[in-house]
């Protein structure tokens, strides 16, 4: 949490324009940031202070933060600023590069604020937040948002989870860190350039692609059956598919946690194991993508594990279900599912051919323990 401003520390002149009995006029004025002889940086505090508070001058001060005379900002600039000021600059100004730059470089700015911009801010100024390294070993979290922030270059984002891997750093906000971890030791890091490499614009072109397609992945999938009974790629995805090809194991696992829902059904198919782990985990999956994925027969055991293990998504009854007549289930993993069944679709299952034999066996167990 950002340490409040303590009001009694501010020149009298900003004490009496925050007292709650102050004149309304005076804070009126003081939101449209204009208080002769006040210093830059206390007419911050009061601006911000007046903005976090309530009525018509909280109004007024909201849409002064967003466009403060430049003769103000740039005072306050020079100055070191309170924390929360800092805060709510930077949450204004995220699109104005040399304006963050000064704020990220501020003594007192909230590591909260900075994983904040971190989580937001476009590629330019991911790249700012990336170099300061130190910052990122004391505070990892910074990394995680960097990580899964779409804006931040594929070349940056190997950096620094390399960086957090030499240093033995546990990113959980990166939900499959344990896959690229490993892939990322086996990969060639590229330096960092003043312009995006190859790797960098293919990633973004990919990322833009998968988001212009139209898909709705409850209704269509990225695959079609071939008249010789083969699963390929539909004709509207194949464009997709073949920029995915070109991407080496890192960049592919972090297309399957940030990208598309087109992007993750491509990436569950993918025969590396790291990949296809990555794309059913990524935050982005809706709970009705993963009832279909767990019924499809052609998702590899690691996908139908994966969801196996997500206590969530296994609270569904579809799901379980699915699992448990999914072919491509590992036995162990459908086994355990098989008691949470209700009892008409054991009977079904029990007799169904559609199943494999140790399910069917499983079922009819169940039914007889059922029983008695």
């Amino acid at each position: 949490m950002i340490a409040p401003i303590d009001v009694t520390k501010l020149p009298p002149a900003a004490q009496k324009i925050l007292d709650p009995k102050g004149p309304p006029p005076l804070k009126a004025m003081a939101a449209k940031a204009v208080v002769p002889g006040m210093k830059p940086a206390d007419l911050i505090v009061v601006v911000v202070l007046l903005a976090e508070a309530e009525g018509t001058a909280a109004e007024i001060a909201k849409q002064t933060l967003a466009k403060l005379p430049a003769p103000v900002l740039n005072g306050a600039l020079a100055a070191d600023l309170e924390p929360l000021a800092i805060d709510r600059l930077a949450r204004h100004y995220m699109d104005q590069v040399a304006v963050m730059e000064r704020l990220l470089a501020m003594p007192r700015i909230a590591m909260e604020t900075v994983e904040e911009v971190a989580a937001r801010c476009g590629e330019l100024l991911a790249e700012i937040v990336a170099t300061n390294e130190q910052r990122l070993l004391a505070h990892p979290a910074i990394i995680e948002r960097l990580y899964m922030n779409k804006a931040t270059r594929m070349s940056t984002a190997d950096r620094i989870v390399e960086l957090a891997v030499r240093n033995k750093l546990e990113l959980t906000g990166i939900p499959a860190y344990r896959e690229v971890s490993i892939a990322i030791g086996q990969e060639l890091i590229a330096e960092a350039s003043a312009e995006p490499n190859p790797d960098d614009i293919l990633f973004r072109e990919t990322l833009d692609e998968g988001a212009a397609l139209e898909f709705d992945p409850l209704a269509e999938d990225t695959h079609v059956v071939s008249d010789e009974g083969q699963e390929e790629v539909a004709q509207k995805f194949v464009p997709l598919y073949a920029r995915i090809r070109q991407m080496t194991i890192a960049q592919k696992i972090r297309m399957a946690m940030i990208g598309d829902a087109a992007e993750r059904l491509l990436l569950m198919r993918d025969s590396n194991r790291l990949v296809a782990s990555a794309a059913i985990r990524s935050p982005l999956i809706q709970e009705p993508e993963v009832v279909r994925v767990s019924a499809s027969r052609v998702m590899s055991e690691e996908v139908l594990r994966c969801i196996a293990l997500n206590k969530e998504w296994v609270r569904n009854y579809q799901v379980k279900l699915n699992l448990v007549t999914n072919p491509r289930t590992p036995f162990p993993v459908a086994a355990r599912l098989v008691p949470y069944l209700r009892e008409h679709e054991l009977k079904g299952i029990a007799k169904s051919k559609n199943v494999t034999a140790p399910i069917a066996q499983a079922a009819k167990q169940q039914l007889d323990r059922k029983a008695k």
